[in-house]
């Protein structure tokens, strides 16, 4: 079996999961606890803090352990926006787009359903490209935090970070960036985001791992009440062994990061060029040049995405139609939507999505997308 799906997520690399095994094992010991044992696992998780810091150009004091990227997302979202209503006295407004995340997006429907807040929801091109001039047109006096996605998780787009941070900085406000697909592919430092969203599990650490990077002069609400562990930002106690994890991942992505991303992103400019000579109705979604290295994600008019799934399996291959967050659902894409592509089309959706050490040539998972397309069309 070929797994094409590591955009969902992908396995824990040998180096990371040596990395995290003695804190799983006899160096078990609580980081709050005040004794020999306790304290060696806060010396071991501040280690982790810092080297995360250091990847991302921040304060170790900057970095929020989270369960994950949903949770990274909601803390940013929800957080950034409740912390300035509190300074505030009053509601407030949110800025995102409409392609985000599920974690991004519910979480501005929740403070419009609960806080009565306000959010604007900025539209993109046929590329998913978000224009920084309407996201500056969405800008308000009460505007709390914008709120947008690094790259695409569906489409891979790689949004212009620099002048959406250009345009939030100028008016004052915070710019969270959700950069969950973007580790180990983009430049993670110096993208001007006040605040900066990761999961473990798709950099190879374990799922159940993730980082909000936010700088401290902007008020964060917390969301989990309790022991108020992460200088008060998210109580529970750590994970320390998903910490370290998380660090040793990090470093190891970022040192590989522009050998993989031109590796990859060769194979699968390949791949794409063969799907769609060999397939007359392919059409690749999102921006032809400013994407992710490893993503491809093509529509194939006339057929059922999820029967394609099934075919590709069939001949031993696994990827998917979109976000892993939202399988199972009859909806088409709202990413694919909001591009302006047709609900029909857009329910023919198949996503692959290659992992950062992939190397060789992909023709034969080309010839078998052109295979299963055909016996899906055929009723085969």
């Amino acid at each position: 079996m070929r797994y094409l799906d590591h955009a969902a997520t992908s396995p824990v690399r040998p180096e990371v999961r040596d990395a995290m095994l003695p804190y799983l094992t006899d160096r078990f010991g609580n980081p709050s606890s005040h004794h020999t044992v306790g304290e060696a696992a806060a010396s071991a998780l501040a280690d982790a803090r810092a080297r995360v810091a250091a990847v991302l150009g921040v304060r170790a004091n900057e970095i929020v352990f989270t369960s994950g990227g949903t949770e990274a997302d909601n803390l940013a979202v929800k957080g950034l926006a409740i912390g300035a209503s509190l300074r505030r006295g009053g509601p407030v407004h949110v800025v995102t787009t409409t392609i985000e995340h599920e974690a991004v997006l519910a979480s501005c429907a929740y403070l419009e359903r609960v806080h009565g807040f306000a959010v604007t929801r900025v539209g993109v091109d046929a590329d998913g490209l978000v224009s920084p001039d309407e996201v500056a047109a969405a800008l308000r006096p009460d505007t709390a935090v914008v709120s947008i996605g690094y790259a695409n998780n569906e489409i891979g787009t790689v949004q212009d970070a620099a002048a959406l941070a250009a345009v939030t900085t100028a008016a004052g406000v915070p710019l969270h960036l959700d950069a969950v697909q973007a580790a180990g592919w983009l430049p993670l430092r110096g993208t001007g985001a006040d605040a900066l969203s990761l999961a473990g599990h798709k950099i190879g650490a374990p799922q159940g791992i993730g980082v909000l990077a936010v700088r401290t002069r902007w008020p964060l609400e917390p969301l989990v009440h309790g022991g108020g562990q992460e200088r008060g930002r998210r109580s529970g106690t750590e994970n320390l062994a998903g910490a370290v994890a998380m660090a040793t991942a990090l470093e190891l992505a970022e040192s590989e990061r522009a050998d993989s991303a031109a590796r990859v992103s060769a194979i699968r400019a390949a791949f794409t060029r063969r799907v769609l000579d060999l397939v007359g109705t392919a059409r690749l979604t999102g921006h032809p040049t400013r994407r992710l290295p490893g993503t491809a994600s093509f529509t194939f008019a006339g057929t059922s995405g999820e029967a394609i799934l099934l075919e590709l399996e069939r001949r031993g291959l696994v990827t998917s139609s979109g976000s892993a967050c939202a399988a199972g659902s009859d909806e088409p894409s709202h990413v694919l939507l909001a591009c302006g592509i047709d609900p029909a089309v857009a329910q023919s959706a198949v996503r692959f999505t290659l992992g950062h050490h992939l190397a060789g040539d992909l023709s034969p998972v080309a010839d078998a997308v052109a295979e299963a397309v055909a016996a899906v069309r055929s009723g085969a």
